[in-house]
Protein backbone atom coordinates (compact mmCIF):
# COMPACT_ATOMS: atom_id res chain seq x y z
CA UNK A 1 0.00 0.00 0.00
CA UNK A 2 2.82 2.42 0.92
CA UNK A 3 4.65 1.54 -2.32
CA UNK A 4 1.49 2.29 -4.32
CA UNK A 5 1.06 5.64 -2.59
CA UNK A 6 4.70 6.54 -3.23
CA UNK A 7 4.26 5.66 -6.90
CA UNK A 8 1.61 8.39 -7.17
CA UNK A 9 4.18 10.99 -6.15
CA UNK A 10 6.71 9.88 -8.77
CA UNK A 11 7.09 12.13 -11.79
CA UNK A 12 5.12 10.52 -14.64
CA UNK A 13 7.33 9.63 -17.62
CA UNK A 14 6.09 9.98 -21.20
CA UNK A 15 5.70 6.41 -22.65
CA UNK A 16 8.43 5.34 -25.08
CA UNK A 17 5.91 3.78 -27.49
CA UNK A 18 3.96 7.07 -27.65
CA UNK A 19 6.91 9.04 -29.06
CA UNK A 20 6.18 10.11 -32.63
CA UNK A 21 8.98 9.87 -35.23
CA UNK A 22 12.73 9.99 -34.37
CA UNK A 23 13.02 6.31 -35.38
CA UNK A 24 16.81 6.47 -35.72
CA UNK A 25 17.30 7.61 -32.14
CA UNK A 26 14.79 5.07 -30.77
CA UNK A 27 16.46 2.20 -32.66
CA UNK A 28 19.96 3.18 -31.44
CA UNK A 29 18.76 3.28 -27.82
CA UNK A 30 16.99 -0.08 -28.05
CA UNK A 31 20.01 -1.81 -29.61
CA UNK A 32 22.30 -0.43 -26.89
CA UNK A 33 19.94 -1.75 -24.23
CA UNK A 34 19.94 -5.20 -25.89
CA UNK A 35 23.76 -5.19 -26.07
CA UNK A 36 25.44 -2.55 -23.84
CA UNK A 37 28.82 -3.60 -25.31
CA UNK A 38 27.91 -1.66 -28.49
CA UNK A 39 29.36 1.28 -26.58
CA UNK A 40 26.62 3.83 -26.09
CA UNK A 41 25.00 6.36 -28.38
CA UNK A 42 25.64 10.01 -29.18
CA UNK A 43 22.50 11.91 -30.18
CA UNK A 44 22.96 15.20 -32.01
CA UNK A 45 19.96 17.29 -32.93
CA UNK A 46 18.10 20.56 -32.81
CA UNK A 47 16.70 22.01 -29.59
CA UNK A 48 13.30 20.68 -28.51
CA UNK A 49 13.34 17.50 -30.61
CA UNK A 50 12.60 15.19 -27.64
CA UNK A 51 16.13 13.90 -26.92
CA UNK A 52 15.87 13.98 -23.10
CA UNK A 53 12.23 12.79 -23.16
CA UNK A 54 13.13 9.73 -25.25
CA UNK A 55 16.11 8.75 -23.07
CA UNK A 56 14.05 8.98 -19.85
CA UNK A 57 11.27 7.02 -21.58
CA UNK A 58 13.55 4.07 -22.49
CA UNK A 59 14.83 3.87 -18.89
CA UNK A 60 11.24 3.81 -17.62
CA UNK A 61 10.26 1.14 -20.18
CA UNK A 62 12.86 -1.43 -19.15
CA UNK A 63 11.99 -4.19 -16.64
CA UNK A 64 13.24 -4.10 -13.05
CA UNK A 65 16.60 -5.72 -12.28
CA UNK A 66 17.57 -7.96 -9.36
CA UNK A 67 20.38 -6.47 -7.25
CA UNK A 68 22.14 -7.43 -4.01
CA UNK A 69 20.39 -5.66 -1.13
CA UNK A 70 22.19 -2.64 0.43
CA UNK A 71 25.01 -2.88 -2.13
CA UNK A 72 26.39 0.45 -3.36
CA UNK A 73 27.07 -0.83 -6.88
CA UNK A 74 23.77 -2.57 -7.83
CA UNK A 75 25.73 -5.85 -7.89
CA UNK A 76 24.47 -8.93 -9.71
CA UNK A 77 24.07 -11.99 -7.50
CA UNK A 78 25.94 -14.38 -9.84
CA UNK A 79 27.66 -12.49 -12.71
CA UNK A 80 31.25 -11.77 -11.58
CA UNK A 81 31.67 -8.89 -14.06
CA UNK A 82 28.75 -7.05 -12.45
CA UNK A 83 29.68 -7.75 -8.85
CA UNK A 84 31.54 -5.68 -6.25
CA UNK A 85 34.48 -7.12 -4.29
CA UNK A 86 32.38 -7.14 -1.08
CA UNK A 87 29.76 -9.39 -2.69
CA UNK A 88 32.45 -11.69 -4.15
CA UNK A 89 34.03 -11.96 -0.69
CA UNK A 90 30.64 -12.77 0.88
CA UNK A 91 30.04 -15.51 -1.73
CA UNK A 92 33.49 -17.03 -1.13
CA UNK A 93 32.66 -17.24 2.60
CA UNK A 94 29.29 -18.91 1.83
CA UNK A 95 27.37 -16.02 3.35
CA UNK A 96 23.69 -15.68 2.54
CA UNK A 97 23.03 -12.89 0.05
CA UNK A 98 19.70 -11.09 0.02
CA UNK A 99 18.43 -9.51 -3.18
CA UNK A 100 15.75 -7.02 -4.18
CA UNK A 101 14.26 -5.71 -7.43
CA UNK A 102 14.82 -2.09 -8.43
CA UNK A 103 14.06 0.06 -11.46
CA UNK A 104 16.88 0.37 -13.99
CA UNK A 105 19.16 3.14 -12.63
CA UNK A 106 18.96 6.31 -14.73
CA UNK A 107 21.73 8.73 -13.77
CA UNK A 108 21.89 12.31 -15.07
CA UNK A 109 25.40 13.72 -15.16
CA UNK A 110 25.37 17.49 -14.52
CA UNK A 111 27.70 19.65 -16.62
CA UNK A 112 29.40 21.06 -13.51
CA UNK A 113 30.31 17.64 -12.07
CA UNK A 114 33.85 17.17 -10.73
CA UNK A 115 36.02 14.10 -11.26
CA UNK A 116 35.50 13.06 -7.60
CA UNK A 117 31.71 13.30 -8.02
CA UNK A 118 31.85 11.13 -11.14
CA UNK A 119 34.41 8.49 -10.06
CA UNK A 120 34.01 8.54 -6.27
CA UNK A 121 36.52 9.39 -3.54
CA UNK A 122 38.61 7.59 -0.93
CA UNK A 123 38.61 8.85 2.67
CA UNK A 124 42.39 9.12 3.15
CA UNK A 125 42.13 10.00 6.85
CA UNK A 126 40.10 6.88 7.63
CA UNK A 127 42.47 4.77 5.55
CA UNK A 128 45.50 6.02 7.48
CA UNK A 129 44.03 5.99 11.01
CA UNK A 130 41.82 2.87 10.86
CA UNK A 131 43.38 0.98 7.95
CA UNK A 132 40.01 0.81 6.17
CA UNK A 133 39.44 1.52 2.48
CA UNK A 134 36.54 3.92 3.02
CA UNK A 135 35.14 4.56 -0.44
CA UNK A 136 32.51 7.19 -1.21
CA UNK A 137 30.89 5.99 -4.48
CA UNK A 138 30.36 8.41 -7.36
CA UNK A 139 27.89 8.55 -10.24
CA UNK A 140 29.63 5.69 -12.11
CA UNK A 141 28.88 3.33 -9.20
CA UNK A 142 25.26 4.46 -9.14
CA UNK A 143 24.94 3.92 -12.92
CA UNK A 144 26.19 0.30 -12.87
CA UNK A 145 23.71 -1.91 -14.80
CA UNK A 146 21.75 1.18 -15.83
CA UNK A 147 21.87 4.22 -18.11
CA UNK A 148 24.20 7.20 -17.70
CA UNK A 149 22.88 10.26 -19.52
CA UNK A 150 24.98 13.34 -20.28
CA UNK A 151 23.02 16.23 -21.78
CA UNK A 152 25.12 18.73 -23.77
CA UNK A 153 28.05 16.29 -23.70
CA UNK A 154 29.87 18.53 -26.21
CA UNK A 155 30.13 21.18 -23.44
CA UNK A 156 31.50 18.74 -20.83
CA UNK A 157 35.19 18.84 -19.96
CA UNK A 158 37.14 16.53 -22.34
CA UNK A 159 38.90 14.84 -19.42
CA UNK A 160 35.55 13.79 -17.88
CA UNK A 161 34.23 12.57 -21.25
CA UNK A 162 37.39 10.43 -21.52
CA UNK A 163 36.76 8.90 -18.06
CA UNK A 164 33.13 8.10 -18.96
CA UNK A 165 34.11 6.47 -22.26
CA UNK A 166 36.88 4.44 -20.59
CA UNK A 167 34.46 3.07 -17.98
CA UNK A 168 31.74 2.42 -20.57
CA UNK A 169 34.20 0.44 -22.72
CA UNK A 170 35.85 -1.60 -19.94
CA UNK A 171 32.88 -1.99 -17.58
CA UNK A 172 35.09 -1.04 -14.59
CA UNK A 173 36.01 2.16 -12.77
CA UNK A 174 39.35 2.47 -10.97
CA UNK A 175 39.99 5.18 -8.39
CA UNK A 176 43.63 5.84 -7.42
CA UNK A 177 44.35 8.22 -4.53
CA UNK A 178 47.55 8.52 -2.44
CA UNK A 179 48.70 4.96 -3.13
CA UNK A 180 45.25 3.46 -2.43
CA UNK A 181 43.38 1.79 -5.27
CA UNK A 182 39.69 0.87 -5.48
CA UNK A 183 38.06 -0.90 -8.45
CA UNK A 184 34.36 -1.49 -8.94
CA UNK A 185 32.01 -2.56 -11.77
CA UNK A 186 30.62 0.26 -13.93
CA UNK A 187 28.75 -1.42 -16.81
CA UNK A 188 26.23 1.05 -18.18
CA UNK A 189 24.75 2.35 -21.41
CA UNK A 190 26.33 5.76 -22.03
CA UNK A 191 24.00 8.20 -23.78
CA UNK A 192 25.21 11.64 -24.76
CA UNK A 193 23.18 14.33 -26.43
CA UNK A 194 24.02 17.72 -27.81
CA UNK A 195 23.11 20.55 -30.13
CA UNK A 196 25.52 20.91 -33.09
CA UNK A 197 25.16 24.72 -32.87
CA UNK A 198 27.01 24.63 -29.53
CA UNK A 199 30.07 22.92 -31.02
CA UNK A 200 31.11 19.41 -31.99
CA UNK A 201 32.76 16.79 -29.81
CA UNK A 202 36.44 16.16 -30.60
CA UNK A 203 36.75 13.42 -33.30
CA UNK A 204 38.84 11.10 -31.07
CA UNK A 205 36.12 11.22 -28.38
CA UNK A 206 33.25 10.98 -30.86
CA UNK A 207 34.82 7.83 -32.36
CA UNK A 208 34.52 6.07 -29.00
CA UNK A 209 30.72 6.30 -28.96
CA UNK A 210 29.32 3.11 -30.48
CA UNK A 211 26.54 4.82 -32.42
CA UNK A 212 25.70 8.32 -33.60
CA UNK A 213 22.08 9.32 -34.23
CA UNK A 214 21.20 12.57 -35.97
CA UNK A 215 17.73 13.93 -35.39
CA UNK A 216 15.93 16.74 -37.11
CA UNK A 217 12.87 18.82 -36.28
CA UNK A 218 9.73 17.28 -37.78
CA UNK A 219 8.74 19.27 -40.90
CA UNK A 220 5.39 17.62 -41.74
CA UNK A 221 2.61 19.90 -40.31
CA UNK A 222 0.28 16.94 -39.63
CA UNK A 223 2.97 15.12 -37.63
CA UNK A 224 3.79 18.33 -35.73
CA UNK A 225 0.13 18.71 -34.75
CA UNK A 226 0.05 15.07 -33.62
CA UNK A 227 3.13 15.60 -31.41
CA UNK A 228 1.61 18.74 -29.83
CA UNK A 229 -1.76 17.01 -29.22
CA UNK A 230 -0.13 13.96 -27.60
CA UNK A 231 2.03 16.09 -25.33
CA UNK A 232 -0.97 18.23 -24.31
CA UNK A 233 -3.08 15.13 -23.55
CA UNK A 234 -0.23 13.65 -21.48
CA UNK A 235 0.22 16.86 -19.45
CA UNK A 236 -3.53 17.03 -18.70
CA UNK A 237 -3.96 13.42 -17.53
CA UNK A 238 -0.60 11.59 -17.31
CA UNK A 239 -1.88 8.52 -15.39
CA UNK A 240 -4.66 7.89 -17.90
CA UNK A 241 -2.30 8.44 -20.81
CA UNK A 242 0.28 5.97 -19.42
CA UNK A 243 -2.50 3.42 -18.84
CA UNK A 244 -3.59 3.68 -22.50
CA UNK A 245 -0.08 2.75 -23.66
CA UNK A 246 0.60 0.03 -21.07
CA UNK A 247 -0.14 -2.88 -23.47
CA UNK A 248 2.24 -1.48 -26.12
CA UNK A 249 4.89 -0.77 -23.48
CA UNK A 250 4.68 -4.35 -22.16
CA UNK A 251 4.90 -5.77 -25.69
CA UNK A 252 8.09 -3.81 -26.43
CA UNK A 253 9.52 -4.66 -22.97
CA UNK A 254 9.01 -8.39 -23.66
CA UNK A 255 10.56 -8.01 -27.12
CA UNK A 256 13.72 -6.40 -25.68
CA UNK A 257 14.06 -9.05 -22.93
CA UNK A 258 13.62 -11.83 -25.52
CA UNK A 259 16.27 -10.22 -27.75
CA UNK A 260 18.73 -10.04 -24.80
CA UNK A 261 18.29 -13.79 -24.24
CA UNK A 262 18.59 -14.61 -27.95
CA UNK A 263 21.70 -12.45 -28.56
CA UNK A 264 24.40 -15.00 -27.50
CA UNK A 265 23.30 -17.49 -30.19
CA UNK A 266 22.94 -15.00 -33.09
CA UNK A 267 25.35 -15.76 -35.96
CA UNK A 268 26.99 -13.41 -38.45
CA UNK A 269 28.41 -15.24 -41.47
CA UNK A 270 32.07 -14.81 -42.42
CA UNK A 271 31.24 -13.37 -45.88
CA UNK A 272 29.12 -10.62 -44.31
CA UNK A 273 31.86 -9.83 -41.78
CA UNK A 274 34.37 -9.44 -44.63
CA UNK A 275 31.99 -7.10 -46.49
CA UNK A 276 31.46 -4.97 -43.34
CA UNK A 277 35.25 -4.59 -43.06
CA UNK A 278 35.42 -3.79 -46.78
CA UNK A 279 32.94 -0.93 -46.26
CA UNK A 280 35.02 0.41 -43.33
CA UNK A 281 38.21 0.13 -45.38
CA UNK A 282 36.74 1.91 -48.41
CA UNK A 283 35.40 4.72 -46.21
CA UNK A 284 38.91 5.08 -44.74
CA UNK A 285 37.68 4.57 -41.15
CA UNK A 286 40.55 4.79 -38.64
CA UNK A 287 41.01 1.83 -36.30
CA UNK A 288 38.77 -1.21 -35.93
CA UNK A 289 36.04 0.17 -33.67
CA UNK A 290 33.75 0.66 -36.68
CA UNK A 291 34.03 -3.02 -37.69
CA UNK A 292 33.48 -4.28 -34.11
CA UNK A 293 30.47 -2.04 -33.38
CA UNK A 294 28.79 -2.81 -36.74
CA UNK A 295 29.16 -6.55 -36.07
CA UNK A 296 27.64 -6.18 -32.59
CA UNK A 297 24.81 -3.91 -33.70
CA UNK A 298 23.86 -6.21 -36.61
CA UNK A 299 23.56 -9.15 -34.20
CA UNK A 300 21.49 -7.07 -31.77
CA UNK A 301 19.17 -5.98 -34.61
CA UNK A 302 18.69 -9.60 -35.74
CA UNK A 303 17.89 -10.62 -32.14
CA UNK A 304 15.48 -7.67 -31.87
CA UNK A 305 13.65 -9.13 -34.88
CA UNK A 306 13.62 -12.61 -33.29
CA UNK A 307 16.16 -14.16 -35.68
CA UNK A 308 19.37 -16.08 -35.02
CA UNK A 309 21.04 -15.26 -38.35
CA UNK A 310 22.09 -11.79 -39.53
CA UNK A 311 21.03 -10.76 -43.04
CA UNK A 312 22.43 -7.96 -45.20
CA UNK A 313 19.12 -6.11 -44.67
CA UNK A 314 19.90 -6.07 -40.92
CA UNK A 315 23.30 -4.54 -41.63
CA UNK A 316 21.76 -1.91 -43.93
CA UNK A 317 19.54 -0.72 -41.05
CA UNK A 318 22.39 -0.09 -38.62
CA UNK A 319 25.60 0.58 -40.55
CA UNK A 320 25.00 4.33 -40.97
CA UNK A 321 24.42 4.69 -37.21
CA UNK A 322 27.71 2.88 -36.53
CA UNK A 323 29.99 4.60 -39.07
CA UNK A 324 28.82 8.12 -39.93
CA UNK A 325 30.73 9.77 -37.06
CA UNK A 326 33.96 7.91 -37.82
CA UNK A 327 34.52 9.44 -41.28
CA UNK A 328 37.13 12.12 -41.75
CA UNK A 329 35.52 15.50 -42.29
CA UNK A 330 36.33 17.07 -45.66
CA UNK A 331 35.30 20.76 -45.71
CA UNK A 332 35.13 20.73 -49.54
CA UNK A 333 32.78 17.73 -49.70
CA UNK A 334 29.06 18.50 -49.96
CA UNK A 335 27.76 14.92 -49.49
CA UNK A 336 26.43 14.10 -46.00
CA UNK A 337 28.51 11.48 -44.12
CA UNK A 338 25.41 9.29 -43.60
CA UNK A 339 24.65 9.31 -47.34
CA UNK A 340 28.28 8.45 -48.08
CA UNK A 341 28.09 5.36 -45.81
CA UNK A 342 24.84 4.24 -47.48
CA UNK A 343 26.30 4.72 -50.99
CA UNK A 344 29.45 2.64 -50.28
CA UNK A 345 27.39 -0.02 -48.43
CA UNK A 346 25.06 -0.48 -51.45
CA UNK A 347 28.01 -0.78 -53.83
CA UNK A 348 29.83 -3.45 -51.78
CA UNK A 349 26.73 -5.43 -50.75
CA UNK A 350 25.27 -5.05 -54.27
CA UNK A 351 21.94 -3.78 -53.03
CA UNK A 352 19.55 -1.72 -55.13
CA UNK A 353 17.90 1.50 -53.94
Amino acid sequence: MIAQNLKKFENPVFPFTAIVGQEEMKLALQLNVIDPKIGGVMIMGDRGTGKSTTIRAIADLLPEIEVVKDDLFNSHKSDLDLMSHEVKFALQNDEKIETEFIKIPMVDLPLGATEDRVCGTIDIEKALTEGIKAFEPGLLAKANRGILYVDEVNLLDDHLVDILLDSAASGWNTVEREGISIRHPARFVLVGSGNPEEGELRPQLLDRFGMHAEIRTVKDPILRVKVVEERTSFDQAPELWIENYEAQQQELRDRIVKAQRLLPIVELEYDLRVKISEVCSQLDVDGLRGDIVTNRAAKAYAAYNNRTKVTKEDISKIITLCLRHRLRKDPLESIDSGSKVTKVFKEIFEMDD
